[in-house]
């Protein structure tokens, strides 16, 4: 075999594994990829059905009941327009309470959003840039106009 061939067959393998490697590293990301949604998505059915996603709004108050077994919750997540029931079953993070904002991270489950995991925010001026966006244009679309800004800061 000609050095010609040698090069071409090594730069021909060369780039054969490396976009193997870049189709391992994609179908590995697109497994691990989890979609936001807000309450009015998901009742609005923009969320997927059987899939893992997250839902993110504030914990209805008044809606958080804990069952005998100690580790059994069931409260509501609200965007100040719809309320989605949450079932979770774990320890709650401390900061967790009843008209703060969360984030869970779960599938749907008859009606209701069966959570794996239960986030909630870290300080009093925080909250996940997706949930704050999302609060902002349902408050916005309740009064009757339209939201525009991307960048929303809740304090």
């Amino acid at each position: 075999m000609k050095a010609r061939h040698q090069r071409l067959a090594l730069v021909a393998t060369s780039v054969l594994l490396l976009g193997l490697a870049a189709w391992l590293v994609l179908s590995a990301f697109k497994e691990n990829l989890v979609f936001f949604y807000t309450p009015t998505q998901v009742a609005e059915g923009e969320a997927p059905a059987a899939g893992l996603f997250r839902i993110g709004g504030m914990v209805e108050k008044g809606s958080v009941r804990r069952h005998p077994d100690g580790l059994t919750v069931s409260f509501s997540v609200t965007d100040m327009h719809r309320t989605i029931p949450v079932h979770y079953r774990g320890a709650l993070p401390d900061l967790f309470k009843e008209g703060k904002g969360v984030v869970a991270q779960g599938r749907l489950d008859g009606g209701r959003f069966a959570a794996a995991e239960v986030l909630a925010k870290h300080d009093e001026n925080y909250m996940p840039p997706e949930a704050a966006y999302a609060l902002a244009q349902q408050e916005t679309r309740a009064k009757g106009g339209t939201c525009c800004r991307k960048s929303v800061t809740m304090r």
